[in-house]
């Protein structure tokens, strides 16, 4: 049985830029291999979503890499809409590098170039690379949600990362990005310019005293009882 996301309550792993690193420039083995993960990763699709993409959505003719990678209603999760995503230039980069040959309907063709590649093929490919370089907890959702949670963490606003991301709504969105403790404390901490606390003028600090009193302007037991 494989273990993908022990401790995460069932979310994907958030992979750290040297993970990502180790991945792809020693994990994973050839270019078409690359051009898989590198579309999770730059698009924010899912692997079942890379893996259905047409050679024609990703490209021109050899060598023209088209600057929209277009994922199909019909092979979209609800099949809710067809999602253009524009192509940055590490992701071209690195699609030059792989074309079918010969042309086939399928940019990732299965055995035997007839239909496309299966899911589950992609997640053991993922899986010997992340086990060949000692990165542990990693599944093909990982490089989505990397890429949405760096997006969210960027200041990037929802409503545009649910375009991104195909999600039907942007509470769903919500659900799936990564909060950091530090990011949780450095929210909380901001409350701080609203307290009414006034600090202390003794030394709190065990086995010193503080030579200065705290003043009252409490004169009489009168006073104490009209408060």
């Amino acid at each position: 049985m494989v273990r993908m996301k022990v401790d995460r309550h069932g979310q994907a792993k958030i992979l750290t830029n040297d993970e990502i690193d180790l991945v792809f420039n020693e994990g994973l083995t050839n270019d078409r291999d690359r051009a898989i993960f590198a579309l999770c990763l730059y698009t924010a699709c899912r692997i079942k979503e890379c893996v259905t993409l047409r050679t024609t959505d990703v490209y021109y003719r050899q060598g023209i890499v088209r600057p929209e990678i277009v994922f199909r209603k019909g092979n979209t999760k609800g099949k809710l809409a067809t999602r253009c995503i524009p192509v940055i230039e590490d992701l071209r980069l690195m699609l030059l590098n792989y074309y079918p040959s010969p042309r086939t309907w399928f940019y990732f063709p299965g055995l035997g170039k007839t239909g496309h590649l299966n899911s589950d093929s992609a997640g053991r490919i993922l899986r010997k690379a992340c086990n060949k370089v000692g990165v542990q907890g990693v599944s093909t959702h990982s490089f989505r949600r990397t890429a949405l949670t760096l997006m969210s963490n960027e200041g990037i606003p929802l409503r545009i990362i649910q375009e991104i991301s195909g999600h039907r709504s942007l509470e769903e969105l919500q659900k799936y990005l990564e909060v950091k403790p530090d990011q949780v404390r450095g929210a909380v901490s901001a409350l701080s310019m609203l307290s009414p606390v006034v600090k202390s003028a003794f030394n709190d600090t065990p086995g010193e005293q503080n030579n200065f009193p705290l003043k009252t302007n409490i004169s009489s037991s009168t006073e104490l009882e009209n408060d």
